[in-house]
């Protein structure tokens, strides 16, 4: 929700995407593997904690991930991300 307002997207609009992807959202928790690695990872590239852990998780289930966070730019060998305009 705050990468679609953050491009400028309208509540109304945020709800209609979402709606659309409903059946292709799946929810998913990270494993003791994933936090350790997320943790080495972020100290290594200079990113925050969390966009390791995101990357990690994205791969790991074979997810897209969708940002405008410019620190993934560190990760594009983890995972290569998408920003919301290239998908919609």
């Amino acid at each position: 929700m705050i990468e679609l307002c953050g491009a400028g997207y309208s509540e109304f609009e945020m709800e209609d995407i979402l709606q659309r992807l409903k059946l292709t959202i799946i929810h998913v928790e990270a494993t003791e593997k994933q936090l350790g690695v997320s943790k080495d990872l972020a100290s290594k590239r200079n990113v925050p904690r969390g966009d390791a852990l995101h990357a990690l998780i994205a791969r790991d289930n074979q997810a897209v991930l969708v940002t405008l966070d410019h620190d993934f730019r560190e990760l594009t060998d983890v995972i290569k991300a998408y920003r919301t305009n290239e998908l919609i």
